[in-house]
């Protein structure tokens, strides 16, 4: 009796703890009852996010920012969109945590701590572009399947790590290998432990790119562990989810990388173009590699009110995937005639690049601010939603702001 007691007061302890406050009539708590303040968990509290990001999903979490909430060069954790495709690993040991390389095309399966990591790679920072390749699904018709994102679900954090090379070298890579493909800690959303949530690769040709890091601070700090901790691959300009969190494993292959989100329709868009609504063969359909041309204004909020005779100053990133961002221009006359304005190099490659202007409208009255990016190739953003496919990926169309003059 004692002793169910003292486990009875420990687990109302850890619970007042977690909720913030006492539980007041604890005691009277049923055995295996779970407060509501537990069953309903407060993501912008677990994930330290701002409240004003949009959760859309919760089993996995996936959630987003605002346009407007983007503003920062260096995206910070409260700012950064999650996507997630299976359940956070709980009781995370970095101290028995390795990275293991094997596969086909490896000369010598390695596994490495992340202590050997750090002391025997040379360590590199880079500020590095991550997009989920369904960022803008929500404007598609007819409506694609999966998290409905707006516009929010892109970042340019500083990341710091090794490079992937590095490590891929140091345990030998064949002339067949063709892929890497990752695998990690996190757990299937049916809890199932021989089910991966995710494995997704790139062609070696990405893998050896020096930015392509095994990272393990995120401006300066540990990554939060929703985004990767304890180490994570990152590689910028390509849908994020090339970018596996909490990877444990990399392979080596010797073909086209098979994991789980690797096939199908799963990140891949028809080769050809088709008809909206139209289905699409598997056979039909291609793996996306580098993001299209894309720009967003964080500044100011749409809807904002400016006095007639000021001019108003916007602000904001363009980025192009592998590319570099060539021309920015902005329009307010719902893309009739197009204004060049300034915008600045990246801070190194993969990064998002920002540009501003100074706008001044000839009189009283609503107007729509659009931006529009051209790439090092010469290719611009569509000013409308772009072919459609069946998984709603790709969206680059122009963004745009609502403005009223008084």
């Amino acid at each position: 009796m004692k002793r169910r007691n003292f486990v009875k007061k420990a687990v109302l302890s850890s619970m007042a703890t977690i909720i913030g406050t006492d539980i007041v009539f604890g005691a009277w708590i049923s055995e295996g009852y779970k407060p509501l303040a537990l069953q309903d968990p407060d993501p912008y509290k677990m994930f330290n996010k701002d409240k004003g990001m949009e959760v859309l999903n919760d089993k996995p979490w996936n959630i987003e920012a605002k346009a407007h909430l983007l503003d920062e060069r260096i995206t910070s954790n409260k700012y950064m969109f999650i996507r997630n495709n299976g359940l956070i690993p709980e009781n995370i040991n970095i101290n028995n945590w390795t990275l293991t390389i094997d596969g086909e095309s490896v000369k010598e399966k390695k596994t490495y701590s992340l202590a050997e990591l750090k002391s025997k790679f040379p360590q590199y920072t880079y500020q590095l572009t991550l997009e989920c390749g369904g960022n803008g699904r929500s404007e598609f018709d007819p409506p694609a399947k999966g998290n409905q994102w707006t516009v929010g679900a892109v970042s340019c954090a500083e990341w710091t790590g090794v490079r992937l090379r590095d490590v891929l070298e140091d345990a030998g890579i064949k002339d067949s290998a063709m892929y890497i493909g990752y695998h990690a800690a996190d757990v299937h959303l049916s809890r199932d432990p021989k089910k991966e949530p995710i494995s997704r690769g790139a062609p070696m040709a990405k893998a050896l790119q020096d930015e392509t890091l095994l990272a393990f601070k995120m401006n300066g700090e540990d990554i939060p562990i929703v985004h990767g901790y304890p180490l994570r691959l990152v590689a910028g300009g390509w849908p994020a989810s090339v970018s596996g969190k909490w990877v444990n494993r990399i392979s080596i292959r010797n073909k086209v990388h098979d994991g789980t989100k690797m096939t199908g329709t799963a990140y891949r868009v028809p080769c050809e173009p088709v008809a909206p609504g139209d289905k699409v063969k598997d056979e039909d359909m291609c793996i996306i590699k580098s993001m299209p041309v894309k720009s967003l204004i964080t500044y100011p909020k749409s809807g904002a009110t400016i006095k007639k005779g000021k001019k108003l100053n916007i602000r904001g990133h363009a980025w192009a995937g592998e590319l570099k961002v060539s021309k920015m221009e902005y329009s307010i006359d719902f893309g009739s005639t197009w204004v060049k304005c300034p915008i600045e190099k990246p801070a190194n490659r993969l990064a998002w690049q920002h540009f501003s202007a100074a706008i001044d409208f000839p009189k009283k009255g609503y107007y729509e601010v659009w931006a529009r990016a051209t790439d090092s190739r010469g290719a611009s953003q569509p000013m409308l939603i772009p072919g459609w496919n069946p998984k709603g990926y790709l969206n680059n169309a122009c963004h745009r702001i609502a403005i009223k003059v008084v």
